[in-house]
């Protein structure tokens, strides 16, 4: 039998000059931390071995010395193709020196790319990263005058503009997983992810190359249940047991039995965050949370939303999802960002993108470095600071709904909130709100085109995407316009009629966020569109749970249909609406009265499935016709095929 168990030095020294080496690792979760000291020590000592790519979707560093951080000796990089490099300072250095040759492409199109590597296509093709600094008419993700190569393509296809992500041979993947047996299979269970260690064993198996796992311990063969081997042992060349020191959990966390899913912890004991700028901005963003949705929650200052969501009490009410693969449960912060505790589930990396890639996110909350008049933001690349854009392209491309959060201005800014007002105490020196960002990470024109909304909220104020640019909504208590906000822009937004900032994000005590957000308030759902006599009722988010609620919804729809004195069409949104099973009856029976005493006909849609065949089956019972699409542009194309109303339907 092969003797797969060897130690780090023996197995990076298979590393050839010029080889591509591809990495797991989020942060510290998942990095191969021995494998990638012994690469450090092996061209130390071997100056034969260089000219490496290093190909990662995530930054596997910490921001300072460790992970990839490590790799910054002269003459053993070439190129380096990953997803994001804020925490791997090093070679971002190197890129931005033009020393080596350095693309940025999306976090979740490198995971896909993986997989299709593994499958022997010629890349991954997407429409992810088109209008942005990806696409090649912009620069095709390329980082400095060094880099020529094209790896993006524009292709036409049906009409329609599509990107080419070129696949390339993966010579090495360095990995790493809990425990491995002596014939190379490997599980995960102390990992806080799984990432896309399976989809890049697969790439480079294809590719010819060979596959190196780290792992904290080993067992016999024979002897680890099937349903956890994540990595089988006919793609494994080389297993390295690594020193505890190497294989911590996070770089922040040695071992939590909560990252890994072993139990789960009393929320109520999580802190709450103190009432500064940081609470402020993720007590707002909070007010967007869609009750029954999915949500992302990046880094930084986003992640300040977990902790109001927890504090509010309503993690239960919503799913919180993070882009390495994390679904449900509380999401954490700093080092430890990319873990959760109390998590539903555990995808793969590239999975967790496909579902993001397919619309499954109805909100994302993520971070703000740089905003212009188009409402175009850029938290990839400002000066000599590469952070490139990670997961962000993904998420904001096919979220229903963006929101950006970030301090109004950086780099010094102080504040003070008392009684109930915010004061900026010192202004940070460097401006956010720019005449042109530096490098498009998210195109706001296009945004707008699409209709997708958009908010931007910092401590001072809330902004608005719209067709004609960037528009201030809301204004904090305290704050002077003139003084506090246009004065430190570099260009005016639209200023109509801002409101204040909601009182309670002020104050001290939490904001009874759960109660508001449980409320069935259909007032401010119901719309009548009198030249096309229609009726747009939007259910999106509501969760019907009692009779009570159900009375609520008729006693709302059936005074308005009676003033009117007519029949009208009823255009409902369902998306992510419930009702519990002791009221579906009731529900069904009520919108079955109004569909028969007041609609002349009737379209609802929702993108569950689900809800389309309960909503269909309980209509159909009482006799009703059924019309439910799945989306609202199938809503728009049905109503305009009948002649009834212009394509278009009112915004949410």
């Amino acid at each position: 039998m092969k003797q797969k168990v060897v130690s780090a030095d023996e197995a990076i020294a298979l590393i050839r000059a010029g080889d591509t080496v591809a990495f797991s690792g989020f942060v510290g979760i998942g990095t191969p931390e021995a494998l990638i000291e012994a690469l450090q020590r092996r061209h130390a000592t071997h100056a034969a071995l260089c000219n490496l790519t290093l190909v990662f979707a995530a930054a596997p560093g910490d921001g300072a010395e460790r992970g990839l951080n490590r790799l910054d000796a002269p003459g053993l990089v070439k190129r380096v193709v990953g997803g994001h490099w804020g925490l791997v300072p090093k070679l971002a250095k190197l890129a931005i020196e033009n020393r080596i040759e350095a693309y940025n492409l999306p976090l979740g199109t490198l995971s896909q790319l993986f997989r299709d590597i593994a499958g022997r296509r010629a890349g991954t093709l997407t429409r992810t990263g088109l209008h942005t600094f990806i696409d090649p008419r912009q620069s095709g993700g390329k980082l400095n005058p060094r880099t020529t190569e094209d790896l993006v393509t524009l292709l036409p296809i049906g009409g329609e503009d599509w990107l080419l992500y070129k696949a390339f041979p993966i010579h090495v993947a360095l990995l790493r997983g809990t425990t491995a047996d002596s014939d190379g299979n490997v599980t995960m269970e102390r990992e806080a992810l799984v990432l896309d260690n399976l989809a890049l064993a697969m790439a480079a198996r294809a590719s010819g190359g060979l596959v190196v796992v780290q792992v904290e311990r080993s067992a016999a063969r024979n002897t680890l249940p099937p349903r956890q081997v994540h990595i089988p042992g006919v793609l494994v060349d080389c297993i390295v047991v690594a020193a505890p020191e190497q294989h911590t959990q996070t770089f922040a966390t040695v071992f939590s039995p909560a990252f890994s899913g072993e139990l789960r912890v009393p929320l109520a004991e999580q802190p709450a965050l103190p009432l500064d700028e940081r609470k402020v901005i993720g007590r707002r963003c909070a007010f967007e949370l869609p009750m029954g949705g999915v949500v992302n929650l990046g880094i930084g200052m986003p992640e300040a939303v977990a902790a109001v969501a927890n504090e509010e009490r309503v993690l239960e009410n919503v799913t919180l999802t993070a882009e390495p693969g994390v679904i449900g449960g509380y999401p954490q912060g700093g080092l430890d960002f990319g873990a959760a505790i109390n998590t539903d589930a555990l995808l793969q990396q590239n999975q967790q993108l496909d579902f993001y890639d397919g619309g499954g996110l109805d909100l994302a909350v993520l971070g703000l470095a740089q905003a212009d008049a188009e409402g175009h933001v850029n938290v990839s690349r400002f000066g000599r600071r590469l952070a490139g854009a990670g997961g962000f392209i993904n998420i904001t491309q096919n979220a229903r709904r963006v929101v950006f959060a970030g301090t109004f201005t950086a780099d010094g800014l102080r504040v003070a909130i008392r009684d109930g007002r915010l004061t900026i105490v010192q202004e940070g020196r460097q401006r956010k709100f720019v005449r042109r960002v530096e490098q498009i990470t998210f195109n706001g024109r296009e945004a707008a085109r699409r209709e997708q909304p958009v908010l931007v909220v910092t401590e001072r104020c809330v902004l608005r995407g719209t067709p004609e640019g960037l528009e201030l909504v809301e204004v904090a208590p305290g704050i002077d316009i003139e003084r506090d906000i246009l004065a430190q822009m570099d260009f005016h937004p639209l200023v109509r009629a801002p409101r204040p900032m909601d009182a309670r994000i002020f104050a001290p005590d939490p904001m009874s966020l759960r109660d508001e957000m449980l409320r069935i308030d259909i007032d401010q759902r119901v719309a009548y569109d009198e030249p096309r006599n229609c009726l747009f009722v939007n259910l999106e988010h509501l969760h019907f749970r009692t009779r009570d609620d159900v009375d609520r919804l008729r006693q709302v729809i059936e005074p308005l249909c009676q003033r009117l004195g007519k029949r009208v069409t009823l255009v409902a949104n369902y998306d992510n609406c419930q009702v519990d099973p002791e009221v579906a009856d009731t529900y069904a029976a009520a919108i079955s009265y109004l569909q028969q005493n007041y609609y002349n006909q009737a379209l609802r849609y929702s993108t569950s499935a689900f809800m389309r065949r309960k909503l269909g089956e309980g209509l159909s019972q009482r006799g009703v016709a059924p019309h439910i699409v799945e989306s609202t542009q199938d809503a728009q194309a049905f109503l305009a095929l009948l002649g009834r109303v212009k394509p278009g339907l009112p915004s949410r």
